[in-house]
């Protein structure tokens, strides 16, 4: 049976305990569960067209309204806006 080198013993829980961090990178970047918008589903559905243009995609996504999920409507009442940003479709 061949030993493990402290070197080698060192390299593996180096890449142990960064492979966590690169598998949930994609997620990272679309931000947190409070920073990411309601409407990103209703984007993908409606205005895939408009992506990653944000301004195209609420003006999209306005002349949905109607069709849209209760929350991504809900997210247009106080601004008129959404939390909608390039970053969330990367």
């Amino acid at each position: 049976m061949k030993m493990i080198t402290m070197k080698t013993g060192i390299a593996l829980f180096l890449f142990a305990a960064a492979l966590p961090g690169a598998l949930y990178a994609p997620a990272l970047a679309q931000g947190t569960a409070e920073q990411r918008s309601d409407c990103i589903g209703d984007a993908f559905k409606f205005c895939s067209d408009d992506i990653p243009d944000v301004p195209k995609i609420e003006a999209c996504l306005k002349a949905h309204e109607h069709e849209l999920t209760p929350a991504c409507r809900a997210e247009f009442e106080p601004t008129g806006r959404t939390k909608l940003q390039a970053k969330h479709f990367k």
